[in-house]
């Protein structure tokens, strides 16, 4: 195998696969899972069966039964006006050369006929109006209740889900996958149904006109029918593979998208085109494998359907010198003969079609199905904080005694198990791993009383990020115990839970919309005055006044008109307005200028103010103040301590500090 060869199958297992290999990429956020977001996968999902999908995608079509009743007699109607006319030529040629009548006969029986012809396409051109018409709307409706689900079942996936799926593949899904299952249902489907109803009328009436013929139509049908089973077996193959490759360049053109600033600062310009022209050129032979083998299905069946009309036309001709036919007889006979392929035909032609949806609904499906974030349970307990508290239910905290067994706040209102919280968080002898072939965390054990700043710091990977990612329960701890004002985490709903833990992300993210609404994000009930006073305190007011429309100047493209500091200082803002107890600043000043970090280092003092705060931290100048630094390495904690403790000790903080050894 070639270098060249080696670099293909290396891309295609990356960004065509679902693998679960590896470990947390370091310095990753938000939930780093098995090989990290640098390490995106493409998944296809397991194969479903074609009968299995095909009932699941329909069952989307359940509300609007009712209309393909009126969808199936309306091309019912227009299937058998076809029919008929056609058939009408027979009277009607025949008529014209009777020899027994006169031209003044002929040409009315002539006249009539064709008005009778055109009373019944009339007829047929107002059903196939009123079929078009109902089918888009129900498929219209089907695939909106298909990418509602989808985007429903999206936001109940963990996010270990994320961190092994590329972005660019989860998005092919919403798009062409379900863009392949609309084209489908607006026309195959009813060209289908048809196309079947067409088969049998034509069949029906050849036997009617001449047994003998319609037999040796019969007997060259099989030819056809073997022809298209091969194509049609061939043609799905390279369909599912069109679509797994179409989303591995659309996995791997977001990620370069969204990459650019780190290719073009490390010149990766060259080797990022040499590596999109290896995946370009996999779907393009995916591409011409699938379109020649769905393209040439209607060529093959339309020329072998030939043969059966020659054939027929042959017989006719010699039944009819015989006397044993009549002219209009064979006439429409040969039609119908010609119609009898064109069914297959036209539903060989849309096996390309049929093989793309179901490529598309197996994946939309595969994801619809990946296990949720476990259910909480049915009486979990739902926290707040000690304003909400007294503010909802009259009642003042009694301060929390880490010996007590119990936390006496803990109160049953309205059924409902409620409980205030300050901040206590107790980690005890936790082991984690992203993959059970990988632990990441080793007995880790410490706590933060309210109001304590508690910092992290060690090498990347060392499991800094991943032990805020447990308390958050983005993933479920593998053994140990993790508690909030002495309740087991596990045993607190997901939902109130977050929403008592704020965090500042290293890696900032806005959404469309205008600035108010961004930093009220962090708390959707917040008012005007407390959005602007949040601003305030992350020091995000001045620039804010500065911009064209100062709150409601609307932001697009994750803050594309925003530095990378004032994006950052809208983060922060975002969670200053938070009311959560429990704070988390991943390297929250690392993207702005010194200057601009002093601003954010007054405005985090307040903050943090009253608040249980957890920071991972590389640059130590910024933990100096910490009631309590810990240092990991390898998943072990190491050292304890405060800043000048932790200098006494002389260890590896002491090394870190001073520059004898630098994080990684």
């Amino acid at each position: 195998m070639t270098k060249k060869d080696e670099k293909k199958e290396k891309l295609l297992k990356k960004y065509a696969s679902l693998g679960q290999t590896g470990g947390p990429g370091g310095g990753m956020r938000m939930g780093p899972g098995p090989g990290g977001r640098n390490r995106m996968r493409m998944a296809s999902g397991k194969p479903k069966s074609m009968k299995g999908s095909i009932k699941r995608l329909f069952s989307y079509v359940g509300p609007d039964a009712y209309k393909m009743i009126f969808v199936a007699i309306a091309l019912l109607v227009t299937t058998i006006t076809s029919l008929v006319a056609s058939y009408m030529l027979r009277p009607i040629i025949n008529n014209l050369i009777e020899e027994n009548q006169t031209v003044k006969e002929r040409l009315s029986h002539l006249v009539m006929g064709l008005v009778f012809m055109a009373i019944i396409y009339l007829l047929g051109i107002l059903s196939t109006y009123i079929q078009n018409r109902l089918m888009i709307g129900i498929a219209q409706n089907s695939l909106q209740r298909i990418r509602e689900d989808l985007f429903f079942r999206m936001q109940k996936l963990p996010i270990r889900y994320f961190d092994t799926h590329s972005h660019g593949d989860l998005m092919s899904r919403f798009t062409n996958d379900v863009d392949n299952v609309g084209t489908m249902l607006s026309n195959t489907v009813a060209s289908l149904f048809s196309g079947s109803i067409t088969l049998l009328g034509t069949l029906v009436l050849m036997f009617y006109t001449n047994w003998m013929l319609a037999s040796v139509v019969i007997i060259l049908t099989p030819l056809l029918l073997s022809a298209g089973g091969k194509i049609t077996s061939m043609s799905r193959k390279y369909y599912k593979g069109q679509q797994e490759a179409l989303g591995a360049v659309n996995g791997y053109v977001e990620e370069m998208v969204t990459g650019q600033n780190v290719v073009k600062v490390f010149c990766h310009e060259e080797e990022a085109v040499d590596d999109f022209n290896i995946l370009s050129d996999h779907l393009q032979k995916n591409q011409i494998k699938a379109q020649f083998f769905g393209g040439i299905m209607g060529p093959v069946i339309g020329n072998l359907s030939k043969i059966s009309y020659a054939v027929t036309a042959a017989l006719g001709g010699v039944l009819c010198f015989m006397g044993k036919f009549d002219v209009g007889g064979i006439t429409i006979f040969t039609k119908y003969a010609s119609q009898f392929s064109r069914p297959l035909n036209e539903i060989s032609m849309q096996m390309n079609t049929i093989f793309s949806a179901m490529a598309g609904a197996e994946r939309v499906f595969a994801m619809m199905d990946e296990l949720p974030e476990a259910e909480d349970k049915e009486d979990a307990i739902w926290v707040c904080n000690r304003e909400d508290y007294k503010k909802n239910y009259h009642k003042d905290m009694i301060p929390y005694d880490d010996q007590l067994k119990e936390n006496p706040n803990l109160q049953i209102i309205d059924g409902k198990r409620i409980c205030p919280i300050d901040g206590y968080v107790k980690i005890s002898q936790v082991d984690f791993g992203y993959v059970p072939e990988k632990q990441i965390l080793y007995g880790v054990s410490c706590y933060a009383k309210p109001g304590q700043k508690i910092a992290f710091v060690g090498s990347t990977g060392a499991g800094k990020t991943t032990i805020t990612n447990l308390i958050n329960r983005f993933y479920d701890i593998n053994k140990g115990l993790i508690t909030i004002d002495g309740i087991n985490i596990m045993d607190i709903n997901r939902e109130s839970l977050r929403s008592n833990i704020a965090m500042v992300l290293q890696d900032t993210h806005l959404f469309t919309g205008t600035v108010m609404e961004n930093i009220r994000y962090g708390r959707l009930d917040a008012s005007d005055e407390e959005v602007i006073e949040a601003a305030k305190l992350a020091s995000a007011d001045p620039f804010i006044r500065r911009l064209e429309h100062g709150y409601q100047t609307v932001l697009e493209g994750d803050g594309s008109n925003l530095s990378q500091g004032q994006r950052q200082l809208l983060n922060i803002a975002r969670a200053a307005i938070s009311k959560a107890p429990i704070l988390v600043l991943d390297e929250a000043t690392s993207s702005v200028d010194t200057r601009t970090e002093k601003h954010i280092e007054q405005g985090m003092d307040h903050l943090m103010k009253d608040r249980t705060t957890f920071v991972i931290a590389h640059r130590l100048s910024t933990v100096r103040d910490a009631d309590a630094i810990i240092v990991l390495e390898g998943g072990h904690i190491i050292e304890r301590g405060t800043h000048e403790e932790l200098l006494k000790e002389k260890g590896k903080y002491y090394r870190l500090y001073t520059g004898d050894l630098e994080l990684d």
